[in-house]
């Protein structure tokens, strides 16, 4: 008669259940909305990774809606994802989650616009237009280009904080006009309005003021 086999701890006994190991899984595969949802549930590790994966759109974004400086779109950027944090149980999915977030940073900026009296102070370094270069030489590529992009800067600069957020979101970050909408609170039609009168005034002042 053999002799019984001493079991070897780690190694599972003849009928025993072996235990699928799974990959550990992490949040880089988990989607946005399962990350606000996460956040909703106070799970901090999640509002990290949605910083990670859109504080640069996000920053770009409020680099296009508030001229300033550096410390203040960190400022505004982290205000944003402190409200995304808040808000979190309040998604319901209508819009993209980047859209939602843009959404409420074009609601933060805003209000400091609005508080603070800050939005004219703010626009006032764009509003210089550059000098026309001299007669008989004709400027650069480059020169051009800079001209072409300080112009279009001023005439951002002179639309209204409403008609600037809806042509940002719209025509530059290229998200749909309905998840605009849901992302602001608007009707498709106050968004459509809203875009095609910033459309006109940019055009009208890229023009040289001409109608």
């Amino acid at each position: 008669m053999k002799p019984a086999r001493t079991p070897v701890a780690g190694v599972p006994r003849m009928g025993e259940v072996i235990p699928l190991r799974r990959a550990p899984t992490t949040t880089e595969a988990v989607s946005d909305e399962a990350l606000v949802a996460a956040c909703a549930l106070g799970d901090a590790a999640a509002l990290g990774t949605l910083f990670d994966r859109h504080h640069e759109a996000l920053w770009r974004f409020l680099g296009r809606m508030s001229r300033g400086g550096a410390a203040e779109l960190d400022d505004l950027a982290q205000g944003t994802f402190v409200e995304v944090w808040r808000s979190a149980s309040r998604f319901r999915g209508g819009a993209a989650v980047r859209t939602w977030i843009f959404g409420i940073a074009a609601n933060l900026v805003r209000r400091r616009a609005r508080d603070e009296g800050r939005r004219r102070a703010a626009l006032a370094d764009l509003a210089a237009v550059p000098r026309p270069a001299p007669a008989g030489r004709a400027p650069d590529d480059a020169l051009m280009r800079r001209q072409m992009v300080d112009r279009i800067g001023a005439a951002m600069a002179g639309l209204s904080h409403e008609l600037r957020e809806v042509f940002v979101l719209c025509d530059v970050e290229e998200i749909p006009g309905v998840e605009v909408a849901r992302a602001l609170g608007l009707r498709e039609g106050t968004v459509w309005r809203r875009l095609h009168d910033a459309r006109k005034a940019l055009r009208r002042a890229l023009e040289g003021g001409g109608r």
